[in-house]
């Protein structure tokens, strides 16, 4: 196997041309430096510097290297050195983020605007968020997610708090819960389940009461639109969904619900990436001044 530290030790030959001198820049003993010389001899199959008179001169294989080992060892340091500054203005990079329907309408414009001016060469791709499962972060094909943190969430992956949201419930003009929102239990709901299934924590806080559940769908949007073209009550996130609930009156619960944290979530291997910190930060600083329901 090569010993690739002889790239280093062949560079600062070729460039002083002198075993002594090639070995004070190295901190090694002459001696150290001539063994070392021997390998590389033997490495390459070639003499590399040969005597001539009282120095040595560089053989032509020797001066075919010297063009090509100083890139090389360039290249390595700076691999196995400290990252360097991020350069915003040179940024190309396309960033994907998977979240649930309503973050790209509240929060997608400012965000998209701060890239513009801070990284135009940067660009988001936003995909939807079907499940809970973080799989995505996992094998790469997500850089962000927003979600709360739960049971599906993989035990590395890696969290912030970006805001607590809270349900509201949101009718149409005209709707009789708008004249009375203590009506709630008593209205006909659209409700908004993943999975397709009843329950959640709206009914958990609304028991002994039990919801009159008139239709099933798996978005906010969907919820949002019913609700819209007829006397249904969505209860969606108030924050999340604060533009899609555009021409709705939008009201408190007159009970108490579980608070939403609503995460960022990444994998560990981007941790330390510098372009990928600023895109957290961004999406930190837009949601923490988003709308407010």
């Amino acid at each position: 196997m090569t010993d690739l530290n002889l790239l280093t030790a062949l560079d600062v030959l070729l460039a002083d041309g002198s075993v002594a001198g090639a070995a004070r820049r190295l901190r090694l003993s002459p001696s150290a430096m001539s063994r070392t010389l021997a390998r590389l001899r033997e490495a390459t199959g070639d003499p590399l510097l040969v005597r001539a008179g009282r120095g040595l001169v560089p053989t032509p294989r020797a001066l075919e290297l010297r063009a090509e080992v100083g890139p090389l060892v360039e290249a390595a340091r700076a691999a196995l050195g400290p990252v360097q500054a991020l350069d915003l203005t040179r940024l190309t990079r396309t960033f994907t983020i998977r979240a649930r329907e309503g973050f790209v309408e509240t929060f997608g414009p400012a965000l998209i605007a701060r890239l513009a001016r801070e990284a135009p060469g940067a660009r988001l791709r936003f995909l939807a968020k079907p499940d809970r499962s973080t799989e995505p972060l996992r094998t790469g094909e997500v850089d962000l997610e927003t979600g709360v943190v739960g049971p599906a969430t993989g035990p590395e992956v890696r969290a912030q708090l970006l805001f607590r949201d809270h349900f509201v419930a949101a009718v149409r003009p005209g709707h009789p819960l708008a004249q009375d929102p203590a009506r709630y239990a008593a209205g006909r709901h659209v409700l908004v389940s993943l999975s397709g299934q009843e329950g959640g924590p709206i009914d958990e806080a609304l028991a002994p009461a039990v919801r009159d559940i008139a239709v099933i769908v798996s978005g906010y949007a969907a919820a949002l639109a019913l609700a819209r073209g007829a006397d249904l009550i969505a209860t969606v996130p108030g924050r999340h969904t604060a533009t899609l609930r555009e021409g709705l009156i939008t009201l408190p619960l007159p009970f108490e619900t579980p608070e939403i944290p609503l995460s960022l979530l990444w994998h560990p291997r981007l941790d330390a990436d510098p372009a990928h910190r600023w895109l957290r930060g961004c999406v930190r600083e837009v949601c923490g001044a988003g709308a407010t329901s």
